[in-house]
């Protein structure tokens, strides 16, 4: 019964979004950690791979047909974030670099602010069950 009422939420949808958020942190955090490291080519994960990938996960969800879940979608951006390992960005700047300080920032700002509007919408889906749970007779 439980399974069933969490998979007609968006709360599985936004647990995708929470961790893919999380492993894109920890991306662009090594990004900037290794700002000033001699040859270094930094990386990331596509945003638009995930919600390209995410909305197919939604659309599955909702055909008769599929028994597929947003839960299945875990492993297709974990296999993102390891083709993020190996190809770097290859967008080089004036100084031959191609790491910018303000680039990795705001990566990092849109991200956490996608994180958080994850963790908000998640946490009232959370408070919504409860109220429903707890208001029976």
């Amino acid at each position: 019964m439980l399974p069933g009422l969490f998979q007609s939420t968006t709360i599985p949808i936004l647990e995708q979004v929470v961790q893919f958020s999380q492993a894109r942190h920890t991306v662009l955090a090594g990004n900037l950690a290794n700002l000033h490291t001699p040859g270094y080519q930094a990386r990331d994960l596509s945003v638009e791979e995930f919600q390209t990938r995410l909305q197919r996960a939604i659309e599955a969800r909702h055909q008769p047909s599929s028994a597929a879940s947003p839960g299945d979608f875990a492993a297709s951006w974990t296999d993102m974030a390891a083709e993020a390992a190996e190809n770097p960005k290859s967008i080089l700047f004036h100084d031959q670099s191609e790491n910018a300080v303000e680039l990795q920032v705001t990566e990092m700002v849109k991200n956490q602010l996608q994180h958080n509007l994850a963790l908000a919408i998640l946490g009232s889906q959370f408070r919504l069950l409860q109220t429903a749970i707890s208001e029976r007779v």
